[in-house]
């Protein structure tokens, strides 16, 4: 595997490209094929998630040139936006200590139920993964976006999934693409694996997936409790009424832009998941939340999680708790990489909002119950386009 993750600026992109391919001649490049492919679903194969649209991958367009940004990825000003005054950039996410929280802490517990209600997002230090473990998940999936693309089209999302690589939320010919490419793999519980997508000739992928996976669901089984008992339940109440938990892992690679004011890395968007855990990029900050209207900068701590409240715990927290609308944008510098975990309920589980987070005069149902898979179904049919996709599971009163 190669060493840890590196950065590379637009020129050494190209170099790398070209010693990992024994080079290609200018004419070679400009013919190239840049879209990545959906494999075809097989007879009889389950019914998936969603399904989303091939497009170019965005990466091999700046090493093809990279002073273009071609139409499809302009956004439009009111996407694209940026809060660049001083009061969006003084503003700083709530920070927990995990170690703490584990403990029972107290204060840590209220600093937890404060910053679900009022931000939606926080950053966990002293969580326990080594930082051997977190090293060697952005080596990895750097690693796997250094591969040639004709290697990396081997993982190609399939036409009714949203597993592999790719991209999802691409829902029409004409919509705006965002400048990212990633790959997403189902990693918990084990047997929903689909290895079809795990690039396994990567040396040490499935090792550093499988390594980081494990680590990472024991602070989402602590998260879980936590969360359970601030919502009036036992520990394990939440778990129980989720059925078998699931996760995710996307694996997210921004490249530089010559225009970053033009396009977006990923558009505002909130998460389906129960909640998700971020690892950042130490050295560069992509990551923003909306917060009181305008966006804030999640300014990364060095080797800890950012963790977010997703649309499943908004739902059954009765909206107490909120899953906020969150983008990424680029630079002209430096790429990034960051790695979200989902973790989310079991695909045939209702849910709802919890009895305990109903009060008929001041928190009347805010909205239905709907079994998880059909809401995470409506979800990915759409283009992200903020928290619009939550509106057909709230009620007409709320």
């Amino acid at each position: 595997m190669p060493g840890y993750y590196k950065r590379s600026t637009p020129i050494d992109c190209q170099l790398l490209y070209t010693n990992l391919t024994g080079g290609t001649n200018s004419s070679e490049t400009k013919n190239m094929d840049l879209k990545v492919e959906n494999g075809g679903a097989k007879k009889g194969e389950r019914l998936g998630w969603g399904k989303s649209l091939p497009v170019p991958s965005v990466q091999e367009i700046v090493r093809n040139d990279f002073q273009s940004v071609p139409d499809r990825y302009i956004h439009e000003n009111k996407d694209r936006e940026l809060n660049s005054d001083n009061f969006a950039s003084s503003l700083e996410v709530p920070v927990i200590d995990f170690s703490l929280l584990a403990k029972g802490e107290e204060g840590e517990i209220r600093k937890l139920d404060l910053a679900c209600k009022d931000w939606g997002f926080f950053q966990i230090t002293n969580h326990g993964l080594r930082d051997e473990v977190l090293h060697k998940m952005k080596a990895t999936v750097a690693a796997f976006f250094e591969l040639p693309l004709e290697e990396k089209k081997k993982y190609a999302k399939a036409a009714n999934e949203i597993q592999g690589y790719g991209q999802n939320f691409v829902v029409s010919e004409e919509q705006k693409l965002d400048w990212s490419d990633m790959i997403y793999l189902i990693t918990v519980p084990p047997e929903r694996r689909n290895f079809k997508f795990w690039p396994l000739s990567l040396p040490g992928f499935k090792d550093a997936i499988e390594e980081y996976s494990a680590e990472v669901q024991k602070v989402a089984e602590e998260l879980y409790a936590n969360f359970s008992v601030l919502m009036g339940l036992d520990r394990d109440g939440l778990k129980r009424l989720q059925g078998e938990l699931k996760q995710g892992i996307r694996m997210n690679y921004y490249p530089v832009c010559s225009r970053p004011d033009l396009v977006l890395g990923i558009s505002p968007h909130s998460d389906g998941s129960t909640f998700t855990l971020l690892l950042q990029d130490d050295e560069v900050t992509g990551l923003q939340i909306k917060h009181k209207q305008v966006w804030v900068p999640v300014k990364p701590i060095p080797n800890s999680l950012v963790v977010n409240v997703g649309d499943a715990a908004e739902i059954q927290s009765n909206g107490m708790y909120k899953s906020i609308e969150h983008r990424a944008i680029t630079n002209e510098e430096k790429p990034r990489i960051s790695i979200a975990t989902f973790v989310f309920p079991d695909d045939e589980q209702e849910i709802g909002p919890l009895e305990s987070m109903i009060d008929d005069s001041h928190r009347p149902r805010m909205y239905r119950n709907i079994k998880y898979v059909d809401y995470i179904r409506e979800k990915f049919a759409r283009r992200m386009e903020g928290k619009a996709h939550t509106d057909f599971v709230k009620l007409q009163s709320a």
